[in-house]
């Protein structure tokens, strides 16, 4: 299955292509993959599908520890930088395609399910996001497929960006939508050749609650969110201090009633 033409996140794709992994917070892929092999377990042998894998960082740090990983991205740009770093490395148990997060096309396929990093989860708003409101918000159905995905008693990581720290830390040209919860963003992009490109970013951010209700909402049962940054995950507390949040959640081995 393809990705939508038109989602603002392809143009932002297509520009930084593998510049992408130049950015400071895509440095402590190690740490983040140390943090969910024990947190969650994943174990050499597991199954995990990468919703959002971007140019595959996770995907390709988890494989080279034994794990076989499908990553699904809507740029095709990322997917075929993920599927050049996969052949360049030699890692032969993690494969690349082009899927939409709100259609994952698995049902009960994998051990572990992860959206790291606005990868997808967090990206639904914006240009051409769904009239979905107040019926259903805009990432559940991202986290509804997250949940299809999995196996019987399989485990879910989700990082969202946190509501409380984006206000409190507000960009004098950010603007938020209080409604939605969605960020809208104004930066400058560089890609590998040095080519700058104004770019607009909108992600919804959310809080503690808000994730584990919407865990809920989709089936799945939460066993924890911690505060998180950038190439420091842990179990630490959530807090108005961290820029973003993990949601652990579980499928339950038998449905609910």
């Amino acid at each position: 299955m393809s990705g939508e033409a038109g989602h603002w996140f392809e143009g932002v794709a297509r520009h930084l292509g593998p510049a992408y992994l130049r950015y400071s917070f895509t440095m402590g892929t190690g740490q983040e993959v140390d943090t969910l092999m024990e947190l969650l377990p994943i174990a050499p042998g597991d199954r995990v599908l990468d919703v959002g894998c971007g140019p595959g960082r996770h995907a390709l740090e988890l494989g080279k520890r034994g794990v076989e990983v499908v990553g699904v991205d809507i740029s095709h740009d990322f997917v075929v930088v993920a599927q050049a770093n996969a052949h360049r490395e030699g890692i032969t148990n993690v494969s690349f395609e082009v899927q939409n997060a709100r259609r994952l096309a698995f049902d009960a396929d994998f051990d572990v399910v992860i959206s790291l990093c606005q990868g997808a989860f967090g990206l639904s708003g914006g240009p051409g996001a769904p009239d979905v409101l107040p019926h259903r918000e805009l990432d559940e159905a991202i986290l509804e497929g997250v949940a299809r995905s999995l196996r019987p008693g399989g485990k879910a990581a989700v990082s969202a960006f946190s509501a409380y720290f984006m206000l409190r830390f507000l960009e004098e040209h950010d603007t938020f939508d209080a409604v939605t919860g969605v960020n809208h963003e104004t930066t400058t992009l560089k890609n590998v050749e040095g080519d700058e490109v104004d770019a607009s970013l909108w992600t919804t951010c959310f809080t503690p609650r808000e994730l584990r209700l919407l865990a809920r909402a989709v089936g799945l049962e939460p066993t924890g969110v911690y505060g998180v940054t950038p190439g420091k995950y842990g179990s630490e507390a959530p807090s108005v201090d961290v820029p973003e949040f993990l949601l652990v959640a579980s499928k339950p081995l038998t449905q609910r009633a």
